[in-house]
C-alpha cells in the first residue's frame, strides 16, 4: 500500500481544472476523492469526460464550476486495512487503483494494479535466477511434506512454491522455483519416484 502521505487525492470541493491538471502533470487516470480524510469514491478522467459530454455547459464552465465531489463515483470501491491480499483481486477486474480505508472509512493509503503485479513477482520470485519446475501430484495428505523432505534431502534453497487447481480434482499443480545446482537431473527423478509428474523444467 502507498500511504496516504505517498498518495495523489482530490478533495471534494477541488474544482476539475485543478483535478485534471494534476493528472495529466502526474501522469495518473484516477484519484480518490476526500471529504476531510473520508473516502468518497473516485474521479478519473474518464469520468471527467463523461460528466462533461453529458452535460450542457462550455468546457471552461464545466472545468472551472464542476467539483470533484460532484462527479466522483466508485464510492463503494475500497478495501480494508486489514483485507487479506486474495480478497482485493477481484476489484481489479474493472478498476486499476483500490483506496484503503479502516473502519471510518477514513483514507490510509492507494494500492494499484501494478503493485499487485509487483507482489506476484515477488511470490514467484521473478527477480531471482534459479530453476523453474512445474510438476503435478496427486490429491493427498502429506504430499507437501512429502516434497519439502525431498527438498530437503536434496539441499535445495527454494525461491518461491505456488500450487494451482483448488479445486475437487484429484491433481494439483505446483510450481517451484529453486536455485541452480549440479543435482537438478537426480532431484527430479526423485520426484518422479515418489509420484510428483514432472511438466517441464526451465531455467529462468
Amino acid at each position: 500500500m502507498k500511504p496516504s502521505h505517498k498518495s495523489y487525492t482530490a478533495r471534494s470541493a477541488d474544482p476539475l481544472n485543478t483535478v485534471l491538471e494534476m493528472l495529466n502533470q502526474h501522469d495518473i487516470d484516477s484519484v480518490p476523492v476526500l471529504d476531510g480524510k473520508i473516502f468518497k469514491g473516485m474521479v478519473s478522467k474518464e469520468t471527467i469526460y463523461r460528466s462533461f459530454f453529458n452535460g450542457n455547459q462550455s468546457k471552461e464552465q464545466f472545468l472551472s464550476q464542476t467539483t470533484a465531489g460532484d462527479i466522483a463515483d466508485h464510492e463503494d470501491l475500497y478495501i480494508h486495512d486489514e483485507e487479506v491480499f486474495e480478497r482485493t483481486l477481484p476489484s481489479f477486474k474493472g478498476f486499476p487503483v483500490l483506496a484503503v480505508v479502516n473502519e471510518n472509512k477514513e483514507f490510509l493509503g492507494l494500492v494499484t494494479r501494478y503493485d499487485v503485479i509487483e507482489q506476484f513477482e515477488s511470490a514467484f520470485g521473478v527477480k531471482r535466477a534459479g530453476i523453474r519446475i512445474a510438476f503435478t501430484s496427486e490429491e493427498s495428505a502429506g504430499r507437501i511434506e512429502r516434497l519439502g523432505d525431498i527438498i530437503q534431502s536434496y539441499h535445495g534453497n527454494i525461491i518461491s512454491l505456488a500450487t494451482f487447481d483448488e479445486t475437487d480434482k484429484l491433481a494439483r499443480r505446483i510450481v517451484l522455483k529453486i536455485e541452480k545446482k549440479d543435482n537438478i537431473d537426480t532431484f527430479t527423478k526423485k520426484l518422479e519416484k515418489s509420484g510428483f509428474r514432472i511438466l517441464s523444467v526451465k531455467e529462468v
